[in-house]
C-alpha cells in the first residue's frame, strides 16, 4: 500500500482535533455575582405656595362659579417666585379681577435626582382674599414654610411651620397644633384652620403649613356664598428607587512570585481535598457544560490519529 494512504487521513484528523480545541466556546461565568439590574429611577418633588379650590355662589343669577387657582406650583427640577395673584371670577365684583393673594415673598423650589428629592415653599407677609370681601382679608400671616425630603433608603421627612401671629376675618387668633382652629364671625362666615398638616409613608412625604376650610357669606358685590379650601405652602416628594446594587468583588490579582510559577506538590492523602478544590475552581472559572464533550471529542480524534500513524509505520515496515 502507498505510504500516504494513512498519513493524509491522520494529518487531517490531527488538524481537526486542534481546530476543535481552538474553536471550543469559552467557559461561561457561573460563580459569584449576578447581573446588576437597571439603574434606579429619579425621585419626584413638587411645591406650591397657594392652592385654592373654591365654589363661588352668585346672588343675582343663583349660579355657582368655580375658582380653582395656584401660585408658584412647580415640579422638579424647577423654581418659582411671585408675590401677587389675581384671578377673574365671572359675575363677581362687577367683573373686576379678584386679588386672591398678595405677599412680600412667595417662593417654591423642587429638586430631584437618583439619590434624593426635596421640595419647599415659603410665604412671607401674606394676605389672602376671597370674592365678595375685597376689604377684609380671609387670613393674614407673617410667615409660613414647608419642606419635604425623600432620600433613597431613608425614611421620608416632612416639616411645616407658621411663624408669628395670624389674623382671620379681622380677628387675631392663636393657632394650635392639637387640632383645627375654628374662627366664626357673625354675619360673615366660618373658617376652619388646620395648622402644619404633615403626612409620611415609607416612600412619600407631604406637608402643608396651613389648610383652610372656608364657608363665608359676604352678601356683597354680587357674591352670596364662598365655600371650599385654600392651602398655603404645600410641599411633597417621593423617594428615588435608589442606585443599582454594587457588583461583587472582582477576582483577586495573582500574587507576585518573581516570575516563577507557584506549584505545590500533591500527595495521595489529599485526594478528596484536591477534588473539592478542583470543583471550587471550576465554579469560579465557570466551565461550561459543553467543555467535557469538546475535550472528549478532541481526545478521540487524537487517538484515532495515533492509530493511523501506527498502521502507517507497519505498512512501511512490510
Amino acid at each position: 500500500m502507498n505510504r500516504n494512504t494513512f498519513r493524509t487521513p491522520a494529518a487531517a484528523l490531527l488538524a481537526a482535533g486542534a481546530v476543535a480545541l481552538l474553536t471550543a466556546p469559552p467557559a461561561a461565568a457561573t460563580g459569584g455575582g449576578s447581573a446588576s439590574r437597571a439603574g434606579g429611577g429619579e425621585g419626584k418633588a413638587g411645591a406650591v405656595v397657594l392652592r385654592a379650590g373654591l365654589d363661588v355662589g352668585l346672588l343675582n343669577k343663583a349660579v355657582h362659579v368655580p375658582l380653582k387657582t395656584t401660585l408658584n406650583e412647580v415640579s422638579a427640577p424647577a423654581t418659582a417666585e411671585k408675590t401677587a395673584l389675581t384671578v377673574a371670577v365671572d359675575g363677581a365684583e362687577e367683573g373686576k379681577p379678584v386679588s386672591v393673594l398678595r405677599a412680600d415673598a412667595a417662593t417654591s423650589k423642587a429638586t430631584a435626582d437618583g439619590q434624593r428629592a426635596v421640595a419647599e415653599a415659603n410665604l412671607a407677609h401674606a394676605r389672602v382674599h376671597v370674592p365678595g370681601l375685597p376689604a377684609l382679608a380671609l387670613i393674614e400671616v407673617e410667615k409660613v414654610t414647608s419642606k419635604a425630603v425623600c432620600e433613597a433608603g431613608k425614611k421620608p421627612q416632612a416639616d411645616a411651620n407658621v411663624f408669628g401671629a395670624a389674623t382671620v376675618l379681622g380677628k387675631r387668633v392663636t393657632l394650635s397644633a392639637g387640632g383645627p382652629t375654628k374662627v366664626e364671625i357673625p354675619g360673615v362666615g366660618l373658617v376652619d384652620l388646620e395648622l402644619s398638616a404633615k403626612e409620611t409613608t415609607s416612600t412619600t412625604a407631604a406637608a402643608a403649613a396651613l389648610r383652610l376650610k372656608v364657608s363665608v357669606n359676604p352678601l356683597n358685590l354680587n357674591v352670596a356664598q364662598v365655600d371650599g379650601e385654600i392651602v398655603l405652602a404645600e410641599s411633597r416628594c417621593e423617594s428615588p428607587a435608589g442606585p443599582p446594587p454594587s457588583a461583587g468583588p472582582g477576582p483577586r490579582p495573582a500574587a507576585d512570585t518573581g516570575g516563577q510559577p507557584d506549584i505545590k506538590p500533591q500527595t495521595g492523602a489529599s485526594g478528596t481535598g484536591s477534588s473539592i478544590a478542583a470543583e471550587a475552581n471550576l465554579a469560579e472559572t465557570g466551565a461550561g457544560s459543553l467543555t467535557p464533550y469538546v475535550a472528549g471529542g478532541a481526545l478521540v480524534l487524537l487517538g484515532t490519529g495515533a492509530v493511523a500513524l501506527v498502521l502507517t509505520r507497519r505498512s512501511r515496515t512490510r
